[in-house]
């Protein structure tokens, strides 16, 4: 996610004391994550699909530990560092600059993340849990915490209905998280003389924010001898809390840095980014249950992913062509998928059950490959079907309210009707 669900534009943009980080520049090359993301995760959920289970343990579809650990290679943590870091841009830039006209006011920004995400959501949920559900009542519990977002907090239910929505609790909590730290680090920097005071505190907090889930994932695993398999433990938001740090910290920084300060060159961006995708495709491979790189994964991952959104993003203007590998961010097909990813990433699963159920999916785990590439072009179309039919026409609910949160007069006074 967002983020699969992609965060739209500060509203009544202020100039700052210094100039802001530019991210419309950079706009392509984070849709074009999402999208690489966004495929990346069908994938692997169809590779967890064919796994095998027998006396013997666990069998991936291909036994080649290689190919299993970039097949494996979560991004979850991803997405939540970017929502984080185009969230929380506004606010940095009010609390270090001053321009606390970027920043919405509350209310808006939660109307706007609520026809963004919910729409879809509860269609999806509404959808898929009454086909699984034909006579009533059903799991209506199911139902209830699917959508108040509360599925995370139960082991047996997290990946009930649409298991991949787990996350989407998370963004939820996060956005409800930052309306209030938002302006409560806002408040605070407006009494601090200096800038550097003003970087400092922000930094320090997202530091705290990062740490104390590192913390309870510790405390959890080492003290409490809690296994990998409770799922609330290690999947809600007191243990994933750290990757919406990561890209909170991010947003700080590139504050800090303004538009001019921090740019680094095709080298360097080369460089950074080989390193990042290095050390997270070793935390796959050497990831295994209970074991360190299991055990802290997502907190190492969400640092890793906040080096290679940094190389990204401040690259020089003029030595941004240099870097090849930007242009498959910036390629159309990747960015297209990349629009409809939110959708995408709702529907695969389903759709990847349907074919499953109907004998449409090869049946050994030979046929992975076969299996991976229908998937991904069913769930593709079904996604793209979704995003015009669904989310687009949702969105257009923004124009509803204002930039200030009041409603929006579409009949102006002397404005006459037929």
């Amino acid at each position: 996610m967002t983020s699969l669900v992609a965060p739209e534009a500060p509203a009544r943009p202020a100039p700052p004391a210094r100039p802001a980080p530019a991210t419309r520049g950079r706009a392509l090359e984070l849709q074009g994550f999402r999208g690489l993301a966004a495929l990346s995760t069908v994938v692997f959920h169809v590779w967890q699909q064919y796994y095998r289970y027998d006396a013997a343990g666990a069998h991936p579809p291909l036994d080649n530990p290689y190919v299993g650990a970039l097949v494996s290679l979560e991004v979850i943590d991803l997405f939540f560092v970017m929502s984080a870091y185009l969230l929380t841009l506004s606010y940095a830039r009010a609390a270090i600059d001053g321009a606390e006209g970027s920043v919405r006011p509350w209310r808006v920004f939660l109307f706007r993340r609520a026809i963004r995400i919910l729409p879809l959501y509860f269609l999806a949920v509404l959808v898929v849990w009454s086909m699984r559900n034909p006579t009533l009542p059903g799991d209506w519990r199911d139902l209830v915490q699917h959508l108040t977002f509360t599925h995370v907090f139960d082991r047996g239910r997290i990946f009930y209905t649409l298991g991949p929505t787990w996350s989407l609790s998370l963004e939820v909590a996060f956005y409800l998280a930052l309306v209030v730290l938002g302006p409560l680090a806002v408040r605070a920097c407006r009494g601090m003389r200096t800038r550097r005071a003003r970087v400092a505190l922000c930094a320090s907090g997202c530091a705290a924010l990062f740490a104390l889930p590192a913390g309870w994932i510790a405390y959890a695993h080492y003290v409490r001898h809690v296994p990998h398999t409770d799922w609330p433990v290690y999947f809600g938001p007191q243990a994933r809390f750290g990757s919406f740090a990561a890209g909170m910290a991010l947003a700080v920084l590139l504050t800090a840095l303004g538009d001019g300060r921090g740019r680094i060159g095709a080298r360097w961006v080369t460089t950074l980014s080989v390193a990042a995708f290095g050390g997270l495709y070793a935390l796959s491979y050497l990831s295994a249950p209970e074991n360190f790189a299991h055990t802290f994964y997502h907190p190492l991952a969400a640092l890793l992913w906040s080096v290679l959104l940094f190389a990204t993003l401040r690259v020089r203007r003029r030595e941004r062509e240099r870097v090849r590998w930007h242009g498959l961010l910036r390629a159309r097909w990747v960015t297209a998928v990349g629009l409809v990813s939110y959708s995408l990433y709702i529907w695969h699963e389903p759709v990847m059950l349907e074919l499953d159920k109907g004998g449409l999916l090869p049946s050994s785990g030979g046929g992975f490959p076969v299996a991976a590439l229908v998937v991904v072009l069913v769930a593709l179309a079904v996604g793209t079907a979704s995003y015009w039919l669904v989310e687009y026409p949702a969105s257009l609910l923004g124009r509803a309210k204002d930039a200030g949160g009041a409603s929006r007069d579409f009949y102006q006074e002397g404005s006459t009707t037929r």
